[in-house]
């Protein structure tokens, strides 16, 4: 683990580099000062330069690409020293559309001393490059009279339809008086001589009514001379009267063979017209061995503007995915847990232990009661317990070892969920005070992601259990529904329990939920504990005084515990009892115990399908009398899909309840089918077919009783809590051995 680091801390530092990249290029497109029209300021210069009736002489360049080995940095100083009037662009001069790359092409036009035309061609045209063209420079197609020629500039992108442009070509030309005309057009309406490697039609002017109608043009109204780039290479033919040349030789990838070279090509244009046209070749010293790895070099260099954009944006990507597979497929890994650790040190001493949780006493739910079971038992064997958790309005005044945070905000019908406000230093400062041996976390955000953090700074171990199904709870969380269920959930919980030095999972499938979702943090499976004996202390004579309370007679009871929440299935158990009540002729009372945001709703349904007889919403109760409730009951009726391991079921088979449950994670574990209850998909025939079943066949009922409480007799606060202890003291020892390995390896590079 420790030789890892270096391969880390270059893996992150490769990260960090994207970022930083991406973040210039995010610089470039929306912070960077604009500039626009340039060809109007271009126009004027060339005006200046070239007056009517004078000769004109100028460069042609095409692929310029972006870019800097050879256009900028070979051909650019001999253009500015050859006495050049200014230079044209056959197309193709950025790499592609994108923002970055016409300010980069706008910084390399900033080196010329001479004035400089673009044609609009396909890398201009890309990656919505059309509106960048338009505003940096100007229009798509246009005309420029200097001296006596006219340089007539098309679009072959398709952006402007060409019949538009034929008929503007046509008029523009009917009213000229100029003595040459020279036209430029990113596609070559001629097919080169010398195909380029991997040419295919598209690489030409289309469609072909384009091209014919061009070339009807061309003939009928004397085009001198025509450029088109978009072919790495260089190429002459003649067509009746007009000159057609292909030139891509400025900076793209070339071949370095006798048609594919770098390049420019010298036009003059006498005042009566006379053109004369040379080919400038650009000796870029081509070494006979070397010949095509430079080429490759030179096209990558100029693909990438400039080596530190592109270029290395795209090779610390490579780089951080070759590290992350060189991890994954050299680095061995060692799948089992480590047998060598000794966590007798820690067990032969009292421990010191703080637990942060984001709800807690007197909120009623799963996670609080297993937290104060957990701490009652760790402080039964002498371990001493801070717990962190939000403040509520009717805690009790006096708490010992318990830190109560103030919330920033509460949510809920009744305010039952706090978000405590994890940013006073106080909180920080007392947990320090408190001097913990371990972190002990109960949710892996707000107030656990503050636990971990101090765990992090006092250099000591923090252990996660994991009590909710987060994907459950989509309902409460101000993000789209299906994104936060499918993908932030499981992310959250993989993130936050990997950067964890142990995991508590209740139940085995659970634990397998955990794996195939990426966490590799040790994974301990233990249940949280129930007060079995108190379970068997209540008397018949407190059970007989609740049932007149309540009006029971000889019904059979239901029983229930849940918050009314969406992610319990309530609805689901209300239409089932309904259902029930007309397929059966046993009298029967389903009594729903909890409280919550949904409580209102609830009532109402039934209320409506005229339910109050059977199914009644009992509302909170107290912890400590939760035992007599179930005494209550004949079986227990569950629906919900999110419990991790559902405490209240095996609360209810101490109190001897035979279970029906719809099956989930934390089902599948603690009910076994047709020995102390049943499970079920969720199906409601299904579901409400086992229900009658216990309703109806009492022999069934009672021998399934039977089983559920001896196998809750397995699960004692006791117990748990001797079985959580053993797990910090593996932690711990697990912990210290990794220190004792980092001290080891540092005093070695120290020698």
């Amino acid at each position: 683990m420790i030789r890892n680091k270096p391969l880390k801390l270059l893996f992150y530092l490769c990260l960090l580099i994207t970022a930083f990249l991406v973040g210039y290029k995010l610089y470039l497109n929306f912070v960077m000062e604009d500039f626009e029209a340039l060809h109007t300021r271009q126009v004027e210069r060339i005006h200046d330069n070239t007056p009517p009736g004078d000769a004109i002489r100028f460069a042609v360049v095409g692929n310029i690409n972006n870019s800097v080995g050879i256009f900028e940095r070979r051909i650019i100083p001999e253009l500015n020293s050859a006495g050049l009037d200014f230079l044209v662009s056959a197309g193709n001069a950025v790499s592609g559309g994108g923002e970055d790359k016409y300010r980069a092409l706008y910084g390399t036009l900033q080196q010329l001393e001479l004035p400089y035309l673009l044609t609009f061609g396909p890398h201009e045209y890309e990656d919505f490059g059309s509106f960048r063209f338009y505003d940096h420079f100007g229009p798509h197609f246009y005309s420029v009279r200097t001296g006596n020629a006219r340089l007539i500039f098309l679009d072959s992108t398709g952006k402007t339809p060409w019949q538009w442009q034929i008929r503007w070509l046509k008029d523009s030309l009917s009213q000229d008086t100029s003595n040459a005309r020279i036209l430029f057009i990113g596609h070559p309406p001629v097919k080169p001589s010398s195909q380029a490697l991997f040419a295919d039609e598209e690489d030409y002017l289309q469609p072909e009514a384009f091209r014919d109608a061009l070339m009807e043009v061309i003939k009928s109204r004397d085009i001198d001379l025509v450029f088109s780039a978009n072919q790495a290479l260089y190429d002459q033919q003649t067509v009746g009267d007009t000159d057609f040349i292909t030139t891509g030789g400025a900076g793209g990838l070339v071949l370095n063979t006798e048609t594919s070279f770098y390049h420019y090509v010298d036009v003059q244009v006498t005042p009566d017209g006379d053109i004369q046209h040379a080919m400038q070749r650009l000796d870029v010293g081509q070494h006979p061995v070397l010949k095509q790895l430079e080429a490759l070099w030179f096209f990558v260099y100029s693909l990438f503007y400039t080596g530190f954009v592109n270029f290395i944006l795209i090779l610390t990507v490579f780089l951080a995915i070759t590290i992350k597979l060189y991890q994954l497929i050299f680095v061995g890994k060692n799948y089992y847990p480590d047998y060598d650790l000794d966590p007798t040190p820690w067990l032969e001493k009292p421990l010191r232990v703080a637990m942060f949780t984001n709800n807690y006493l007197p909120f009623i739910g799963g996670v609080p009661i297993s937290i104060e079971r957990l701490r009652r038992g760790l402080e039964s064997l002498k371990d001493t317990v801070l717990v962190v958790a939000p403040r509520y309005k009717d805690q009790p005044e006096q708490e010992a070892n318990v830190l109560r945070v103030p919330s920033l905000v509460a949510m809920g019908s009744n305010r039952e969920f706090r978000v405590a406000n994890i940013f006073l230093g106080r909180v920080r400062k007392r947990v320090r005070c408190f001097r913990p041996d371990i972190v002990h976390l109960h949710h892996p955000f707000w107030l656990g992601s503050l636990g971990l953090f101090i765990a992090r700074c006092l250099k000591i171990p923090a252990v996660y259990t994991y009590h909710t199904r987060l994907e459950h709870y989509a309902h409460f969380v101000p993000l789209p529904g299906m994104l936060f269920r499918n993908l932030i959930s499981h992310a959250l919980i993989k993130h936050f329990a990997n950067r964890c030095d142990g995991v508590i999972v209740p139940t085995y499938s659970t634990e397998e939920y955990l794996r195939m979702i990426g966490v590799t943090t040790p994974t301990f499976v233990q249940p949280t504990g129930i007060e079995y004996e108190r379970f068997q202390a209540v008397q018949p004579a407190e059970v007989e005084k609740l049932r007149q309370q309540l009006g029971l007679t000889n019904e059979k009871v239901f029983v229930s515990v849940s918050r009314l929440s969406n992610e319990k299935n309530i609805d689901f158990m209300i239409e089932a009892i309904d259902k029930l009540r007309r397929e059966t002729d046993v009298p029967f009372r389903f009594l729903m115990i909890g409280d919550g945001h949904q409580r209102d709703r609830l009532q109402g349904k039934i209320e409506a399908l005229e339910l109050t007889d059977h199914f009644q919403l009992v509302g909170p109760v107290k912890p400590e009398d939760m035992a007599l409730w179930y005494n209550l009951g004949d079986a227990f009726l569950f629906a919900s899909k999110s419990e991790t391991q559902g405490m209240v079921i095996l609360e209810a088979m101490s109190a001897g309840l035979p279970v029906v449950a719809v099956r989930s994670s934390g089902i599948e574990d603690v009910v076994r089918d047709g020995y102390n209850g049943f499970k079920t998909p969720e199906n409601q025939s299904q579901w409400l077919a086992r229900a009658r079943q216990l309703l109806e066949n009492d022999s069934l009922r009672h021998q399934l009783s039977d089983k559920a409480r001896d196998f809750a007799a397995d699960y004692s606060v006791e117990q748990f809590a001797r079985d959580v202890r053993t797990i910090y003291a593996t932690t711990l020892a697990a912990h210290e051995k990794r220190r004792q390995a980092e001290r080891l390896s540092w005093l070695g590079t120290k020698g």
